[in-house]
């Protein structure tokens, strides 16, 4: 399993994948699933990768000559002459449907899914950022206003904190440690997602970046910012007060009537209905 989150802000972009691939209890190695793809002055793009390893790899590498044609005369569209970040993703498409014609069968004779999940971002000369989800069937989404961010892999434990922070406003910093508290809460609760971690930071209208890090267990930043997270998560949640269930002193009791339910009801003997 993996995890991978990229946000689409304002600002800029932010990318964030961890490394841990597994195939079973014995069977856990590190595989980067980041690639970034940067044409200076021209053309900044990141590939994320989440499901099968051996077909992202496939995809990976196809993508880089893969072109297609609108017609039989034009020369083709390849990522690296795109005029559109959307062209640029169907060229995307278009490598992973490559890559299941020509091993989709042969995975399901061996009992495979064809499975793999991409997201796909960045900036090309003459329009804005763009960011996209692809799916295994070549097909994609764009990122908008309201959802600013893609999360591919094991993403439910680090979506909370992006929910209640991330907005198209939030200053690239900001969005940075919001990506890294979200993995951080994946890391604590799913041994399938693990360091080192890849992070990418792009600035708008940049068309390159130096903001790469490869962030392991000694990172200073990573360990301060686990440390602090776990700390002050747990100083917020005793801050707030238990239920009262005897009637003592509150402000917010818990046991009041539903404006519009029942109490849940007791079964006492066999011969009662449930409903």
């Amino acid at each position: 399993m993996t995890y991978c989150v990229a946000i689409k802000l304002n600002a800029g972009l932010v990318f964030l994948s961890d490394s841990r691939t597994n195939a079973g209890l014995d069977q856990i190695s590190t595989f980067r699933k980041m690639i970034v793809y940067e044409k200076t002055d021209d053309r900044f793009m990141v590939l994320l990768s989440a499901g099968n390893l051996s077909i992202s790899q496939s995809v990976r590498e196809i993508l880089q000559v893969e072109r297609i044609k609108d017609n039989e005369d034009d020369e083709g569209i390849t990522i690296w002459n795109a005029k559109s970040m959307f062209d640029a993703a169907r060229v995307l498409g278009a490598a992973i449907r490559r890559v299941y014609e020509r091993d989709a069968a042969s995975l399901k004779q061996a009992g495979v899914d064809f499975n793999v999940s991409l997201i796909f971002g960045g900036q090309i000369k003459g329009e804005g950022m763009r960011l996209f989800q692809v799916y295994s069937a070549g097909n994609f989404i764009e990122a908008t206003l309201e959802t600013p961010y893609f999360q591919i892999g094991e993403s439910k434990y680090g979506k909370p904190v992006l929910d209640r922070v991330i907005t198209p406003t939030t200053p690239l910093d900001e969005a940075a440690k919001c990506a890294l508290v979200s993995m951080d809460s994946t890391l604590k609760s799913n041994l399938s997602v693990g360091l080192p971690l890849d992070m990418v930071v792009y600035e708008a209208n940049r068309f390159a970046t130096d903001k790469v890090v490869c962030i392991d267990e000694n990172n200073p930043y990573f360990k301060m910012l686990h440390g602090s997270w776990g700390h002050k998560l747990r100083q917020v949640f005793d801050s707030i007060e238990d239920p009262m269930w005897t009637g003592g002193a509150t402000e917010v009791p818990l046991l009041v009537p539903s404006g519009r339910n029942q109490p849940l009801k007791k079964i006492s003997n066999p011969d009662e209905k449930l409903i």
